[in-house]
């Protein structure tokens, strides 16, 4: 599989806060190759989405491409032009470490959606998509992509997401990072010189919390020293590769994340897949089942915990719901 960078420059970007930048990179990763049909509209051009902290990048993994972009995969990279970005704020784009620091735009994700729209348009000539498919904070942009752009898409795949605001434990961890990091006299309100390592400890281990499921983590620490141990491990790791104020961006993002009043607007069909064991998103919510029911053409997944499972990591675990995802582009192909 040949991997194709880039970066597309957006200029005098507007964000909904009325902010503008004057030049708002994204960062790109593409396979394959575009194809078009005789009217010119783009016919095999898929989005892929990553999710908080994350990037394009992510989907390199082999229990993810090897799965599904390997010949003879279901979004086989000779068939189907697979576009994965960098979110706003995220990898290689334009974020708050790049220099402005806390001074950076307030984004939200209905501003990471629109600059993936132009970076689609814009940047390189997709007027359409196949699929619209994303993880975590990406499953959360394709349901938005469903409603703000209901007729760019032939199908949708959010996976380990809900179609409702952040509320719940949901949001109090979020807010505990949040809170951390503003709360820290060593962040300075984001002028820092050194990391803060209090706030970078804090928000690290609540993020690794939430990430996984109780029985692989009594699994992988059935003692205490073993739990403290394996604890401070992501956090060390974190101090190297993690800025304190992109993490704050990241997570304070979601902010503006509502589908739940647009559901029935979306028009393509839809597959959402959760996971049993998935701790952000629980199925006792029982949100995603009674919010599927307002989408003209969704159906709703729930994959029970095993061996197989690792919580809301899951997601990036093709072998596990690659069946759904078959029968998704059945049922949206235009053949």
């Amino acid at each position: 599989m040949t991997i194709v960078e880039g970066d597309v420059v957006l200029r005098d970007f507007r964000f909904a806060s009325c902010d503008v930048l004057p030049e708002l990179r994204l960062h790109y990763r593409t396979l394959g190759t575009l194809l078009r049909d005789d009217a010119g509209v783009a016919t095999n051009a898929v989005l892929i989405l990553h999710g908080t902290g994350g990037s394009g990048a992510q989907f390199i993994r082999p229990e993810f491409s090897e799965r599904l972009f390997a010949a003879g995969g279901l979004l086989d990279a000779s068939k189907y032009y697979l576009v994965l970005p960098d979110g706003i704020g995220h990898g290689a784009s334009s974020k708050p470490s790049d220099g402005l620091r806390a001074r950076f735009p307030a984004y939200g994700y209905r501003d990471m959606i629109e600059a993936q729209r132009r970076l689609l348009t814009e940047g390189l000539g997709v007027d359409h998509l196949r699929l619209v498919m994303g993880t975590s904070m990406g499953g959360m942009h394709s349901w938005l992509w469903g409603q703000m752009h209901p007729d760019f898409m032939d199908a949708l795949m959010p996976l380990a997401s809900l179609p409702g605001q952040i509320s719940g434990r949901n949001r109090v961890w979020r807010r505990v990072v949040i809170d951390v990091i503003r709360h820290d006299p060593a962040w300075h309100g984001g002028d820092y010189t050194d990391p803060p390592p209090l706030s970078l400890r804090v928000a690290t281990q609540m993020i690794w919390l939430m990430s996984s499921n109780p029985v692989l983590r009594q699994a992988q620490m059935p003692t205490l020293a073993e739990a403290d141990a394996l604890l401070d491990t992501p956090e060390t790791l974190a101090k190297a590769s993690v800025d304190v104020n992109d993490l704050l961006y990241q997570i304070e993002a979601s902010r503006d994340y509502d589908p739940a009043p647009g559901l029935e607007r979306i028009r393509a069909p839809l597959v959402a897949v959760n996971f049993a064991d998935d701790l952000i998103n629980p199925p006792e919510l029982g949100i995603l089942e009674r919010e599927i029911a307002r989408v003209p053409r969704g159906r709703a997944v729930l994959v029970d915990a095993s061996d197989a499972t690792s919580g809301h990591g899951t997601h990036t675990v093709a072998a596990v719901w690659e069946h759904e995802l078959a029968a998704l582009l059945k049922d949206s192909s235009r053949a």
